[in-house]
């Protein structure tokens, strides 16, 4: 919400030719309790005055000579650094009020003046302003904290795999798809992957060989579910015949907005002597 001391505490520019109509739009204003009222009657001054000052809201008359209303917004569209045009027009043609609000003007006042019009159409003008301001604020923290989350998280991910890979044999990462895009040890031969290349060794033979295909095949289906899985233990059988043991823990990973994005595990051989 916006507490009554906010809106009177805004920025207003009231831009008109005709002296006589700021010193009356100044008198309202001041009476209804306005702290900050500047005033020109030199339309070309506006954009350089809202580029220095950043007015919360602007009063903008629309005839005026060498440089009309219509022509003040266009310079107001490329000078607001918030895309937010904060203009109420001040009209006596009624068929420019629809024409002012196409040009980007939030409202309008009607000229000669309701001084009751006057004081609601700029106490509104300024509440959904200084909503739209809080609101640009808030964004901006939370793309903040967001960003900060972010770097944190990835601070975490790399200390993380930097202990595993130190307290194991092995550590690899997936992708949602399932292809591996980081691998240290034997983790493409431990969870069956077969590469052509590698199928094979230099006296052709089979390099898959020996591994208790019931164990891996559990293994495999459970990354398959994206289940997390804690010293899932499995064997292979040496060419010398002696049996091997190893001991391989995983999770599913997951981004900052939850969508899964793959898998990572460790392994290390505990086979005893």
């Amino acid at each position: 919400m916006i507490s009554p001391g906010e809106i009177l505490n805004a920025r207003i520019l009231i831009v008109d030719d005709q002296a006589s109509n700021i010193e009356l739009l100044q008198q309202v204003l001041s009476e209804s309790g306005y702290l900050h009222l500047t005033s020109t009657e030199n339309p070309a001054e506006v954009c350089a005055l809202h580029r220095r000052n950043a007015y919360d809201l602007i009063l903008l008359d629309l005839q005026m000579p060498v440089m009309d209303g219509f022509q003040v917004m266009e310079g107001l569209k490329t000078n607001a650094a918030d895309g937010y045009l904060p203009v109420i027009v001040l009209t006596a043609q009624p068929g420019h009020k629809l024409r002012a609000l196409q040009a980007g003007a939030k409202d309008f006042i009607s000229k000669p003046f309701d001084l009751v019009e006057v004081r609601m159409r700029i106490h509104n003008m300024l509440e959904v302003r200084l909503l739209y301001k809080k609101l640009e604020e808030y964004s901006r923290l939370l793309e903040q904290k967001v960003e900060e989350r972010t770097a944190e998280l990835r601070e975490s991910e790399a200390r993380y795999r930097s202990l595993t890979e130190l307290a194991s044999d092995w550590y690899w990462e997936q992708d949602e798809h399932g292809q591996f895009s980081k691998v240290s040890g034997p983790v493409l031969e431990m969870l069956g992957i077969q590469v052509d290349s590698f199928a094979v060794d230099d006296h052709g033979d089979h390099l898959l060989t020996g591994w208790n295909e019931a164990e891996r095949a559990r293994l495999r289906a459970t990354i398959d579910a994206r289940q997390p899985f804690l010293d899932f233990v499995f064997t292979r059988k040496a060419p010398d015949g002696t049996q091997r043991q190893f001991r391989v823990s995983g999770e599913p990973m997951f981004d900052h907005a939850f969508r899964y994005i793959g898998y990572r595990g460790i392994g290390v051989e505990f086979t005893e002597k």
